[in-house]
């Protein structure tokens, strides 16, 4: 894919059809297009909760989506892609795909922006040194992530699945998480320098979500997540939304989520 019409300033949508690596069911590769369909569907309009009509901003360009060699080069094809988007001076929002996109598209921010920070909404704080013999698993892009020496810090919200492997990874880490249990709706989420935003859609409680791979009670409202991402002062600089999986979705619901979240990150990085 050749990526010519992106300028500086731009904002790039870019869908990552991928779901080989994910650990329990197939079906977040189909993401992209569901997302688009809910984007675009007629029910709502293209104008974020703070006005921003992206339907009306030329810099606002969905790419559609990366094609892949093969299921072994599609990690590498995802950072390749990445880098020749943001190198051209644009931001890069990526739909869709399970979360091991996560750690190609985190890689080729490092080389860009440095002293990254990452900011992590998630059911699972997905720092598995590997899962089933997989090092690029849906469960291990943080960790492979924090293995660059690249980023400055990792801050991982709405975790409720924390196990002993993982609070070790953590801790050698150095990755701050607040945990579910922990979140309050007054919780401040300040970052010095660039920030990279990554969302997977467990995240919220499956009541609001129930189209992922993964339930995991307890979690976020829509609400919840929305409001944090308001108040969010800080650099963004890129961010993927991940883990919509169509084949457990409700009508389309949990689409709906996604792209009404693909409307107010599109605004968090293009104001």
């Amino acid at each position: 894919m050749k990526f010519q019409d992106i300028a500086k300033g731009d904002l790039a949508i870019l869908g990552l059809p991928l779901d080989h690596n994910s650990s329990y069911m197939m079906g977040p590769a189909l993401a992209p297009m569901r997302m688009r369909e809910a984007l675009h569907c007629g029910s709502a309009n293209l104008t974020s909760e703070n006005g921003y009509d992206i339907g009306a901003e030329p810099r606002w360009k969905d790419l559609g989506d990366l094609t892949f060699s093969s299921a072994e080069a599609s990690i590498g094809e995802i950072e390749a892609a990445a880098s020749d988007i943001i190198n051209r001076g644009a931001k890069l929002l990526s739909i869709g795909g399970d979360h091991s996109v996560s750690g190609p598209l985190i890689r080729a921010h490092t080389k860009v922006y440095p002293g990254l920070n990452i900011l992590h909404f998630d059911a699972h704080s997905d720092l598995y040194d590997e899962m089933e013999g997989n090092r690029d698993s849906h469960a291990c892009p943080f960790a492979r992530a924090m293995e660059t020496g690249q980023v400055k810090r990792l801050v991982q919200v709405g975790i409720r699945t924390l196990n002993q492997h993982q609070k070790e990874q953590a801790e050698r880490f150095g990755v701050e998480i607040i945990a579910m249990k922990d979140w309050t709706p007054d919780t401040t989420l300040n970052f010095d320098g660039p920030l990279y935003l990554s969302i997977d859609l467990d995240v919220l409680d499956p009541a609001f979500a129930p189209g992922v791979s993964h339930h995991e009670p307890g979690g976020m409202s829509v609400r919840d997540l929305l409001n944090s991402l308001h108040k969010l002062d800080a650099d963004l600089i890129g961010a993927d939304i991940v883990e919509l999986n169509p084949h457990r979705d409700l009508v389309g619901m949990t689409a709906m989520v996604a792209a009404k979240l693909t409307k107010e990150v599109s605004a968090k990085l293009l104001g």
